[in-house]
């Protein structure tokens, strides 16, 4: 009797540990590939990609301060040795996507979005002009694996890499026939031909430029009329659209405005809250347009349309 006993507490004993190994398991394994979702790093964040891959979100926007050597270092503040964007973010990104046959995550349709997002006090001209021209180096070793811009043509591959922030880098993109980054734009250079969408291909606008709403109540019906009318523009004129800062609030209200950034069709939706942003997608997946082709399959490479193609189906994207 005592031996059943212990042998019936042993197998307990021993259920108990598998459980807690396979939630440890689960805990660990990557989230299905969410293209919508996008995470800003927080200054603190002292290694900001895996959490990201873990929570399975399609981009990255990271705060860097030009450093020694035109090195572009992570955060603001004094550079940190060792905290630079080529170890914790680009090195580790392409190996990642090099080792998963040239995507990041099985789910995979459209580029993994790099926003690198220049800060800190120097604004010394030739300091970012260094800066830059390192970073397009860095970036042109992993030609093979970014979208590539060729004159008003662009190409997409597993990462598109965009630069926002303190550098103004539309002439020198402009000057470059063959690009592997493109700059940011906002509503305003919808249907301008100094910014072609093989140039300026994402608009992204924090949410308090034109919005009030901050989710704590129903929003009215003319700022959900201008909020689908811009996303429409944007769509037709052949660009995605990113949507950042949203409003400090509680999770209910960060909710409620992810929603409304869905319903109307936003392709990125940005925010801090990455754990939060990715099971609200997780839940309400968002049905995206896509302007341009998705990324080719392993077997068959095909060409980009023109930006002047037709729309496509909204449902052709699955986030």
């Amino acid at each position: 009797m005592n031996d059943a006993v212990t042998i019936a507490s042993g197998l307990t004993g021993v259920a108990a540990v598998a459980g807690a190994v396979t939630a440890a398991v689960r805990a660990r394994r990557p989230r299905p590939y969410q293209a919508t979702g996008h995470a800003i790093a927080r200054p603190a964040d002292l290694d900001p990609l895996p959490a990201v891959l873990r929570n399975g979100l399609g981009g990255l926007t990271v705060p860097v301060t030009p450093g020694p050597h035109g090195e572009l270092f992570l955060g603001p503040g004094t550079p940190q040795p060792g905290r630079t964007l080529r170890r914790l973010v680009l090195t580790p990104l392409f190996a990642r996507i090099g080792a998963h046959g040239g995507r990041l995550a099985q789910g995979q349709q459209v580029p993994f979005r790099l926003t690198v997002e220049f800060t800190g006090a120097n604004r010394d001209a030739e300091t970012l002009l260094q800066a830059y021209r390192m970073l397009d180096q860095q970036l042109r070793d992993h030609a093979a694996l970014l979208s590539r811009g060729d004159g008003d043509e662009l190409t997409p591959g597993a990462v598109t890499v965009s630069i926002a922030g303190i550098v103004d880098v539309r002439e020198l993109l402009a000057a470059e026939r063959v690009r592997y980054a493109f700059a940011e734009g906002t509503f305003d250079d919808i249907g301008s031909p100094a910014a072609p969408t093989g140039l300026v291909p994402m608009i992204s606008e924090p949410w308090s430029r034109r919005f009030g709403w901050d989710g704590r109540e129903p929003i009215s019906a003319e700022e959900r009329h201008l909020l689908h009318a811009m996303v429409r523009s944007a769509h037709e004129d052949g660009r995605t659209v990113r949507i950042a800062g949203l409003p400090e609030g509680t999770r209910q209200a960060r909710r409620a405005i992810w929603t409304e950034l869905g319903e109307a069709g936003v392709d990125v939706i940005a925010d801090t809250d990455q754990r939060g942003l990715a099971k609200h997608l997780r839940r309400h997946p968002v049905s995206q347009w896509v302007a341009r082709e998705p990324l080719p399959t392993r077997a068959v490479r095909r060409a980009s349309p023109r930006p002047t193609a037709a729309r496509g189906d909204r449902r052709r994207e699955p986030v």
